[in-house]
């Protein structure tokens, strides 16, 4: 059975999916995007999600669509369409497509507001038990990473080369410091048990996974410094970690090929995973 995707306003198999070659999309990068977890046939932490929808096309200047409340109803839609019980939805909104090519915005023309499903079981991911190597790739992003932009050659290429040297990762790095993986956030457990990670700026992205894990971590009285952090204190930690929503909460157990701590999940990664995912049930829409 196909797959069944949603463009601007009509959900269509995935092999009818199909927009304008002139969309701003494709010709300029000139949209947002974000991707939500599903668990158990249900949307985790959307709200954050959307929240941060909100906030990137606030800053580009771009209109969506649809209200809030609708984009959920079709993220819901999609769901129950693709009979999908775990995976993703995955949502971008573009400035539309003009009659020619042109850097200036556009007058007169509708947002592009496509939307899709991927299967990924999360939770029972091999990964979780056995930990991931990431590899330091120079950051070399724009000046705007907080604005989750569908403009991601840079991260491409990081994680291109994590593929190839074998890494689930890559951690891109700026200044000597780590500011986040090319499609996560990055933490570390400090010998002292201080859990740390980058505070938000306009260098990272605001992860919405990253968010609740501090803010879980926090509830339960753990330490978080939101500071940056170099790649020797993360090879000096007791544990060190990556957060997302196609992940949850991932160990990382070896960074360049160098073993962090013991190269084993540390248990306090393994509490937040189990603690991020009963929030994720208990919360899930």
């Amino acid at each position: 059975m196909d797959q069944i995707a949603y463009v601007n306003g009509s959900f269509v198999p995935m092999t009818e999916a199909k927009v304008s070659i002139l969309d701003r999309g494709f010709l300029f990068a000139d949209g947002i995007y974000e991707v939500a977890a599903v668990l158990d046939g249900k949307l985790i932490d959307n709200a954050s999600h959307l929240a941060r929808l909100l906030r990137s096309v606030g800053e580009i200047a771009l209109a969506l669509p649809e209200t809030i409340d609708r984009i959920q109803e079709i993220q819901k839609e999609l769901i129950a369409r693709n009979n999908l019980v775990n995976g993703m939805v995955y949502l971008e909104v573009t400035r539309g497509a003009d009659t020619g090519r042109d850097f200036a915005f556009p007058k007169g023309v509708k947002p592009t507001l496509i939307m899709f499903t991927s299967v990924k079981d999360i939770v029972n991911a091999p990964s979780a038990k056995t930990g991931i190597g990431v590899i330091t790739v120079p950051d070399i992003r724009w000046a705007r990473r907080d604005i989750k932009s569908v403009a991601l050659l840079a991260q491409v290429l990081a994680k291109q080369a994590a593929a190839e040297a074998g890494a689930g990762e890559a951690w891109m790095i700026e200044g000597g410091m780590v500011t986040e993986g090319g499609s996560s956030s990055a933490f570390i457990l400090t010998q002292d048990d201080v859990l740390v990670t980058r505070q938000n700026s306009s260098a990272i992205l605001p992860g919405c996974t990253r968010k609740a894990v501090v803010a879980l971590a926090e509830e339960r009285q753990l330490r978080v410094e939101e500071r940056p952090f170099t790649v020797e204190e993360a090879l000096a930690a007791k544990e060190a970690f990556i957060t997302s929503a196609s992940l949850f909460v991932q160990a990382v157990v070896t960074i360049d090929g160098k073993t962090v701590a013991n190269g084993k999940p540390g248990p306090m990664t393994d509490r937040l995973r189990e603690i991020y995912i009963d929030f994720a049930r208990a919360t899930a829409q």
